[in-house]
């Protein structure tokens, strides 16, 4: 069974060379002899500094991934074998092998513990070297908070007096990665090429109108990176935002008036009074109903003080509600999702002075504020942007049949289209 490399008997490299065609072992051979070829080596290995450089993996993940590619033999050599058997099985291992070797690449100390230090070095690498996400200009305090909110979705239980400060046990490590699927993406596609488009690393593109101040946005580049780990790459290009409460007003008449036209999924997100900020993804349009509606694509979250998405278990259909002047007590008016009917995961009230949120079965989802009762500080809602959908409204803007159309479907979502209602 001879390749054109001349295979050695190392049994690692045999057993992992078998997880690749033919095709694929020639290409990582080509890019092996391409790497090791500037690494001033006579072609026999790839340097750190090379390697660093091509996947644009720098500081301690860098180094971290380096040693656990060379098998930690510490001799700062990366040979063809290693690659391959590396690659077997970071990229086409089983699910428990993928996050073993994540699991170990976190641990950029190399002290065989995963600590909160080691965490933060790794959340400020994805920021700064991967996605080129900055923080403040002086550099760090800002930055820094933002940071913070991703380590306070992880916990550490292991108490270990070889270890400096607390650490995280392996399911310590798989809850984190639930609750943060776009960092299990990104860091499950750190030995794929930069330009290929490495999973986890797309950021949606945040358009918001000229004349409204940056500064009073919600919605920060980390928090979309973040929220849209939970969606497919074409929703994943433009999200524009559609309503703010500090630019329009505190008003359901006036949110639901500026979706109107939106066609896709949207992204609400609440700042609250006590400073926490949450919301949900709504897969389908908001339209008026007097029950639950909605697809298994909704799913909750949480931005600050603490990041986390919550999608949906599967225990019930109670995923997205919009009800509008309903004089039934039994159908209480507003937006929300998740739970039963005045008991939601999340809900805002018709007038966009009050909600609440508890822990719910739908999406398995804790209380997402300091406390049960919250009062809104600033809503928005930004559209989901679909390629497919993109251009629609314009190619039939002018014809009579689609403006009623689009005025009827304002007049559904506030209960007038039928009078007898």
């Amino acid at each position: 069974m001879g390749n054109a490399q001349s295979p050695p008997t190392d049994p690692r490299y045999l057993s992992a060379s078998r997880a690749f065609s033919q095709k694929e072992l020639q290409d990582l051979k080509s890019l092996f002899d391409s790497l090791a070829s500037q690494s001033q080596s006579n072609g026999k290995y790839i340097s750190p500094s090379v390697f660093q450089l091509y996947f644009k993996l720098h500081g301690p993940v860098g180094e971290r991934m380096f040693d656990l590619v060379t098998q930690e033999r510490k001799d700062q050599k990366l040979t063809f074998e290693d690659l391959v058997v590396t690659k077997a099985t970071y990229e086409k291992g089983t699910k428990d092998e993928i996050e073993e070797f994540i699991f170990r690449l976190l641990d950029v100390s190399g002290d065989n513990f995963v600590g909160r230090s080691d965490l933060e070095s790794v959340m400020i690498a994805i920021f700064n070297d991967i996605l080129c996400i900055k923080g403040s200009e002086d550099g760090s305090s800002s930055h820094q908070d933002i940071v913070s909110i991703f380590l306070n979705a992880a916990t550490f239980s292991i108490h270990d007096e070889k270890c400096t400060e607390e650490a995280m046990s392996f399911e310590d490590f798989r809850s984190w990665c639930t609750h943060l699927p776009t960092a299990r993406k990104l860091l499950g596609s750190l030995l794929l090429p930069p330009d290929s488009g490495r999973s986890g690393t797309q950021i949606p593109n945040l358009l918001t109108p000229k004349d409204i101040d940056s500064n009073i946005v919600l919605l920060r580049k980390e928090y979309a990176w973040h929220i849209g780990g939970a969606l497919s790459q074409h929703e994943l290009e433009d999200w524009k935002l559609l309503y703010h409460s500090s630019v329009n007003g505190l008003s359901f008449n006036t949110f639901l008036g500026n979706i109107s036209n939106h066609e896709g999924p949207t992204v609400l997100i609440i700042k609250d009074k006590d400073g926490y900020i949450y919301g949900g993804y709504a897969s389908q349009q908001w339209e008026r109903h007097a029950e639950f509606y909605g697809d298994m694509k909704s799913y909750i979250f949480q931005l600050n003080p603490k990041a986390s998405i919550f999608r949906p278990t599967g225990a019930n259909t109670n995923l997205q509600w919009c009800a509008v002047n309903f004089s039934s007590e039994d159908i209480p008016n507003g937006i929300g999702f998740g739970g039963k009917e005045s008991h939601f995961g999340l809900f805002i009230s018709a007038n966009f002075d009050q909600g609440h949120t508890f822990s719910c079965s739908t999406f398995g989802s804790p209380c997402l504020s300091k406390t049960n009762s919250i009062i809104p500080e600033v809503i928005e809602c930004w559209g989901v942007t679909q390629g497919l959908v993109q251009g629609k409204n314009d190619a039939v803007k002018g014809t009579v049949l689609e403006r009623f159309k689009e005025d009827r479907h304002m007049l559904n979502m506030v209960g007038l289209a039928n009078s007898s209602e």
